[in-house]
């Protein structure tokens, strides 16, 4: 790579990475304590963790009976651990003694073992059963959680979909959904059990021997301050390598979906400088950021080993000095033995070792309830309006459409729909035609009712759309769109997404009328293959065939096409409107078109501009009155 190249990619990647950092000032990385662990990802600060608390709780409440047996495990294990430690002290003083026989000793020691190993077995079950049934509790608090975020997130209205990022919203399922689970599963039994032992062995530090307890409680500002200056660093270098990362996953993602652009335009070796340059530059934040998370670990290892080093030396000193209180000299230490000194420097280690914990523990609570606002926030959006006590659901429908006077906007100030009134007979065929923006696709939203007009009416058969119950309505309407979408399944399967209770004679049948059907019997496995990623084993016009083909099984009166034919090529374009010829002939249908040589045979065409309707008229009166129409048909204009 060449000096310029360089430059000029350092000067983008900057600022770009400086955007980055700007953007993400608030959010807390961690490395991980030791071993070079990478970053834990990102951390946000729950805005009302006390709110998020409650109601996170509200999903385990069916289940309190257990939540209280594993607590009382939990404070189980974590005394029998202290105490098992404790033993040890009558032990070793046993072995010391020179007053008692050596059977003696033997019998002491074998029945401290014996002690230690019952106590600690009573502390590893006692973990294991509340690990097991904690795990059961949180899954189940999970799947409930999954349940009422698919439901809610199914109920709210298209705007919602129209302004959050897919990945946003695929996001709560997944990262958000188990930072949460890891919580439950893993995070408060910790802090419960750290909070435990630290004050159980607070306690029995201080029991044991106080002054020993004020050196290693004097310790650990030293290490909670060299922790935080490590830390503090260890963040700042890996947000600056999450975003170096963000960088070259985001270039190799765009290259890769790319190729056949950076092919034809031999970008080949720029695109190979770029990735270099990008590549090196997370090395070396790399470096950084993992020289810092590693070094966390070894660092708090000494100081917790210079903290051991003091207690053994005092807790030394404090043993010659008990023994010469005999002769009445330094009466006012306390009085302390070898075996005091032994688990006394046990406890000493067990005494850091909760601190740690417990401060990690508090950013994997932060980070679950700030996953768990944004479940809740998706949970809290309000639904689309619930029908009304008089909503109706008749029958039959035929299929005429009305629009008087219809004025919509997405935003308040901003109207992209200004008194629109047009009407479909049952049966018509009525083309849209505009540029882009024009207001052709807000039309077809407004009649499936994904969104209320602000003002005018819609009706269907004489009844206002937003009297019909909201299912009954969009049962009556089918669409073709321009993005065909198609679900992991069989190609039957993908066509009776249509109406799922139509049987496999009428799935044949609709396939037959979009003219889909010859094609389906050439696959492998003819209407029982199965579909790869949206449609991948099948051509652009195969999977809209089996989009009409779902829309024909539907029987739905009122079809709606959104520039169905716009991707494909000529002649397939042709064999796609054989099929959505024949699936017009007795429905009312909605054109939203692009070319327009396709809605020539059309029984209205309604031309829009800026939100109103300029032209109206079938193709012959529309070229006659020489507008705008003539203009886009003969070429002379161009649409938007």
């Amino acid at each position: 790579m060449d000096a310029k190249t360089f430059e000029r990619l350092d000067l983008k990647y900057r600022k770009k990475n400086e955007e980055y950092m700007k953007a993400h000032a608030n959010d807390m990385f961690r490395g991980g304590p030791g071993g070079g662990r990478g970053p834990a990802g990102k951390i946000g600060k729950p805005k009302n963790a006390k709110a998020s608390i409650g109601r996170l709780f509200s999903y385990i409440k069916h289940d309190t009976w257990k939540i209280v047996i594993v607590l009382f495990l939990v404070v189980l294990s974590s005394v029998t651990n202290l105490v098992g430690t404790y033993v040890l002290k009558p032990v070793v003083n046993g072995l010391i003694d020179k007053t008692v026989t050596q059977e003696k000793r033997m019998e002491n020691l074998l029945l401290g073992i014996a002690s230690m190993a019952v106590l600690y077995a009573v502390g590893i079950i006692a973990q294991y059963m509340y690990q097991r049934i904690m795990i059961g509790v949180s899954q189940g608090a999970l799947e409930r959680i999954r349940n009422d975020l698919f439901k809610k997130v199914g109920r709210l209205p298209l705007k919602y979909y129209d302004t959050n990022d897919t990945g946003d919203i695929m996001s709560r399922f997944t990262n958000d959904v188990d930072t949460v689970g890891n919580m439950l599963n893993n995070t408060v039994i910790s802090i419960i059990s750290g909070i435990i032992s630290l004050v159980g062995t607070t306690f029995l530090m201080f029991y044991t021997n106080w002054v020993l307890a004020i050196v290693t409680i004097l310790m650990t500002p030293v290490m909670v301050k060299a922790a935080g200056a490590v830390g503090k660093k260890s963040r700042k270098y890996y947000k600056q390598q999450q975003a170096a990362l963000g960088s070259l996953n985001g270039y190799v993602e765009e290259t890769i979906s790319g190729q056949k652009v950076v092919k034809v335009f031999n970008h080949e070796r720029a695109a190979g400088d770029e990735f270099e340059y990008l590549n090196t530059d997370l090395r070396n934040k790399q470096l950084k950021a993992q020289f810092f998370g590693g070094i966390m670990g070894p660092v708090m290892g000494n100081l917790g080993q210079m903290s051991y080093t003091i207690v053994s030396v005092v807790g030394g000193l404090l043993c010659v000095a008990a023994q010469r209180t005999k002769e009445g000299i330094l009466t006012i230490l306390p009085h302390f033995d070898v075996g005091g000194l032994t688990i006394f420097a046990g406890y000493s280690r067990q005494f850091s070792r909760p601190i740690n914990e417990l401060s990690m523990q508090v950013t994997e609570i932060f980070s679950a309830l700030a996953g768990a606002e944004r479940v809740f926030d998706a949970m809290d959006t309000p639904p689309e309006l619930p029908d009304g006590d008089a909503a109706v659901a008749p029958e039959s429908l035929r299929g005429e459409i009305v629009l008087d006077n219809v004025t919509f906007g997405y935003v308040p100030e901003k109207t992209i729909l200004k008194n629109v009134s047009f009407y479909a007979k049952p049966g018509q065929k009525i083309a849209l035609v505009g540029s882009t923006g024009a207001g052709k696709t807000t039309i077809t939203n407004l009649i499936t009712r994904f969104y209320d007009i602000d003002d005018g009416s819609i009706t269907i058969d004489g009844i206002d759309i937003r009297d019909f119950k909201r299912d009954y309505l969009r049962q009556n309407i089918a669409m073709v769109l321009q993005d065909t979408h198609l679900f992991s399944g069989t190609v039957r399967e993908n066509i009776r997404y249509g109406r799922l209770d139509a049987t496999d004679e009428e799935v044949i049948e609709a396939a037959k009328l979009a003219s889909a059907h010859s094609f389906i019997m050439r696959l492998e496995n003819g209407y029982d293959t199965v579909l790869e990623g949206d449609g991948a084993n099948l051509s652009q016009g195969q999977r809209q065939l089996l989009n009409i083909a779902r829309a024909a099984i539907s029987k739905a009166p009122i079809l709606i096409l959104d520039e169905a034919t716009s991707s494909v090529d000529t002649r397939t374009e042709r064999h796609i409107e054989h099929g959505m010829d024949r699936l017009m002939k007795t429905r009312t249908t909605i054109v939203i078109a692009h070319r327009l040589s396709t809605v020539r045979n059309a029984n209205a065409i309604i031309v829009l501009e800026n939100g109103e309707i300029i032209e109206r008229g079938d193709h012959d009166d529309l070229l006659n009155q020489k507008g705008r129409y003539y203009e886009l048909y003969t070429g002379k204009k161009e649409l938007d």
